[in-house]
């Protein structure tokens, strides 16, 4: 990503004493490659959740599960995860293709820990 906020949220950061919060997130948790703890983080996961947006920028998230190393790390940019269409709509595949940015949450519930990933 580029640009992380933009007016919108600034506005709100504002109006609610937030962005110095904001902006220290965004300078020291924001990066544009996963660490090697992070690629460790996502190769251990079994599930995760995943977001796209159709082409008239309608929101959609699912859950994708499966075995632990679900998602394959290929390298610090790049992730591999299989279609996993269940239901044989082809909603979230069909997203990707035709808009093709994406959100992965990955989440750990016992320790807690979260990893959120944003890309194409």
């Amino acid at each position: 990503m580029e640009q992380l906020y933009f007016d919108e949220h600034v506005g709100l950061q504002e109006e609610f004493g937030t962005q110095k919060l904001a902006d220290l997130l965004d300078n020291n948790w924001v990066h544009r490659e996963l660490s090697p703890d992070e690629q460790t983080f996502v190769a251990s996961r079994d599930m995760f959740f995943l977001a796209t947006v159709d082409k008239e920028g309608h929101p959609t998230v699912s859950y994708k599960g499966g075995p632990v190393g679900l998602v394959k790390v290929i390298d610090d940019k790049t992730l591999a995860f299989p279609g996993l269409d269940g239901n044989g709509m082809f909603y979230s595949l069909g997203n990707i293709v035709g808009q093709s940015n994406v959100g992965l949450l990955f989440i750990d519930f016992e320790t807690p820990h979260r990893l959120r990933v944003q890309g194409r």
